[in-house]
This record gives C-alpha cells, structure tokens and sequence, in this order.
C-alpha cells in the first residue's frame, strides 16, 4: 500500500548532515513505491505555542498566521512523519520543536481535521562521538510517538557528525535509505 510520507527537517543549513539523511530516507520510500515530501522547518518562520486554547477556533489548527499554515495540509496527509534534525544542546533544534509544539492542536477535544498518521521515524546527527549524547532527543521523540499513538519504525542517532559532507563518512545515509524501503 502506497504511503504519504512527510519528512520534518530542522536544520537551518542547506545541504547539511541531518537533511542528507532526510534526502536518503525519502530517496528510500519513494523507491519503495510511496510519496514522500520534505518540509524544511530550519529555514521557515515558525513560533512556539502559546498555550492560548484556541485551536480550532477559526476552523484552522492554530490562530496564529505563519509559515505553520504551509505544513498543515502536509501533516494532515501524511501517514507517516519522520523527524529529522541536528543535535542542538542535547534535543531536537528549535526549529523543528516550533512545528512539533504546535501538534498540540491536533490532540484538542474541538480538533476538526484529525491526524492519521500511525508511523514515525528519528534521524538525528550531532558532532559528539559519545552516543549517550542523543538520549535526549530519543526520550523526547518517544515521548511524542507514544503520546500521538504512532508506532516508532525506527531511530538512527550519529555521532561524530558536525561539518557539511560528514556524513558521507559514515554509513548512515544507507541506513536512512534502507529504513525508506522498508516502509510496507
């Protein structure tokens, strides 16, 4: 069955680590027969939210206007969301956590277009060699799966990684490919 993917990067650098491998993973599934799109959340203008309760209120997930406005449709397509993201100070990047906040509206009593998303992956690369340097983000992403009741379909956490191009030393860009053909 043919999938919509929709791949969340949060790095503000073009080219770099953690967008290779969300380039690699989708290069995967859409060899494996599924749609997937990326959405770069590092280079778009997207706030936090504010807690205001007022999802839904004018019939779109969030009263405030941004760039989220691009990512909804997206999100409310998808049937899979990976995450990926640089390691900033042993979490996700804040331009990736604006967007990821903001799912809160789709967690609401009142929400009017329900996700459907039932799968998630994590990609995430930072310049530290100690692996124990990414149970952060992990804890984190797990969090979020397990609390939007998506199944985790995987996780690749690597080190090592800071300048542009690294990760070609590294075998994480087949990995990342491998885990976009194994979608079912």
């Amino acid at each position: 069955m043919k999938k919509n993917i929709l791949v969340l990067t949060g790095s503000p650098r073009k080219n770099g680590n953690s967008d290779r491998m969300a380039e690699a993973f989708i290069k995967g599934a859409l060899s494996a027969g599924h749609q997937a799109v990326k959405f770069n959340a590092g280079t778009k203008k997207i706030g936090g939210c504010k807690a205001c309760k007022k999802c839904w209120s004018k019939d779109e997930p969030c009263i405030y206007r941004d760039d989220f406005d691009q990512l909804t449709a997206l999100l409310e397509e998808a049937d899979v969301l990976a995450f990926s993201t640089p390691l900033y100070w042993f979490t996700f990047s804040a331009q990736i956590l604006a967007p990821i906040n903001r799912l809160y509206a789709y967690q609401r009593d009142n929400c009017k277009r329900p996700l459907k998303i039932k799968e998630s992956f994590l990609f995430v690369c930072g310049a530290d060699d100690d692996i124990s340097i990414f149970e952060g983000t992990i804890a984190t992403y797990r969090g979020i799966a397990g609390y939007m009741q998506w199944q985790d379909k995987g996780i690749l956490a690597v080190p090592g990684v800071q300048e542009v191009g690294e990760i070609d030393q590294t075998d994480a860009l087949q990995k990342a490919e491998d885990f976009g053909k194994s979608l079912q």
